[in-house]
């Protein structure tokens, strides 16, 4: 059965605040515990107990949806192929910004129904901030003081194109579209909130040319999407969820003018 959104975007954010809150216990003490994990990317103390947190208060709140955790073990595809929703949650996204102590890390929860990201949580520790959208309801900022406003993309897009990148990630496909876009600023952002700063306005445009996990991305697209814009494939269709085997993304853009075409400028 799915579920009411609207009813479930208060208690989603009430979890994603409390994880927050385990995060900066850890944060603001003198122990990460890091490790590394398989594929060499760091894990900390603060991304298992958000994870151990989340996972629990989504099990309580919805028993009979699945949860995919990038902390999670695997799901084999045949059982994941047939969950016609589940919580797609990065308990941590901008791990090395944490560790880093930059402040550029978030708590990422999502509801996946078919392949699309129909609800999604920002939460932003340090800043206390939220981001937060579901389909048909809109897309919101829940600041530090508890004031709640509408969010939406900048259309048309400012001049020079305002890009918002990796402060860690370049390339040479990223350089290449950049030389076609022409005249731009860069924006540089850690974590989930380059697609945040799309959806608030504050960016246009976030090329993303190599990879990432789909639990990098599927909040923050649904807040993205909720305040009018886009996330694309680079063949300007939306980027989908549990539609193959393997969870990496394709390469994508997420823009908020959807009166230009985005991927004219890739090579």
């Amino acid at each position: 059965m799915q579920q009411n959104l609207a009813g479930l975007i208060e208690p989603v954010i009430a979890i994603a605040d409390r994880a927050s809150d385990a995060i900066l216990d850890i944060y603001n003490s003198d122990d990460f515990g890091v490790e590394l994990k398989g594929d060499d990317s760091p894990l900390t103390k603060a991304d298992q107990a958000s994870h151990n947190l989340i996972v629990a208060a989504l099990a309580e709140l919805t028993p009979d949806i699945p949860i995919l955790s990038e902390e999670s073990k695997a799901v084999a595809w045949e059982e994941r192929s047939q969950w016609p929703e589940y919580w797609l949650i990065d308990p941590l996204d901008g791990t090395k910004e944490f560790i880093k102590r930059n402040g550029e890390f978030t708590v990422n929860i999502a509801l996946i129904q078919g392949n699309a990201a129909v609800l999604g949580v920002v939460h932003v520790p340090v800043q206390q901030r939220c981001f937060y959208g579901y389909r048909d309801g809109g897309a919101f900022e829940k600041q530090a003081d508890g004031n709640v406003r509408g969010i939406q993309v900048t259309a048309p897009a400012e001049t020079p194109v305002r890009v918002v990148g990796s402060r860690s990630h370049r390339g040479e496909l990223l350089d290449a579209y950049l030389a076609k876009l022409g005249e731009h600023e860069m924006v540089p952002m850690g974590s989930s909130l380059k697609l945040c700063l799309v959806a608030l306005g504050e960016a246009d445009v976030y090329p993303r040319l190599g990879l990432t996990s789909e639990w990098d991305t599927a909040a923050a697209q649904a807040v993205v999407e909720c305040a009018g814009g886009r996330v694309v494939q680079t063949d300007g269709t939306s980027l989908l969820y549990n539609a193959k085997e393997d969870i990496l993304n394709p390469h994508f853009i997420v823009y908020g003018d959807q009166g230009r075409d985005w991927t004219a400028y890739l090579s």
